[in-house]
């Protein structure tokens, strides 16, 4: 009971900033998706190589949309 007094509220300066780091883990994810594409794509695997290429960059472009749909509402 005493826990809950005490539980401190994230400003929202803070949840943002705590949303772009995870955020980013996730842009990491597209870049690894990415490499690992360019990488089977010049082991001569064209077809792999080119769905892990743009697996990874619409997962960039999503997260990316979503950071700035955020920052924009912050605003």
């Amino acid at each position: 009971m005493i826990d809950k007094l005490y539980k401190r509220r994230l400003t929202e300066h803070e949840e943002f900033e705590l949303m772009k780091i995870v955020l980013d883990k996730f842009l990491w994810l597209g870049i690894i998706l990415a490499g690992f594409g360019l990488y089977r794509l010049l082991t001569g695997e064209t077809g792999q190589g080119v769905l892990f290429i743009l697996s990874g960059f619409v997962l960039m472009l999503l997260f990316t949309w979503i950071i700035k749909k955020e920052f924009e509402q912050l605003r």
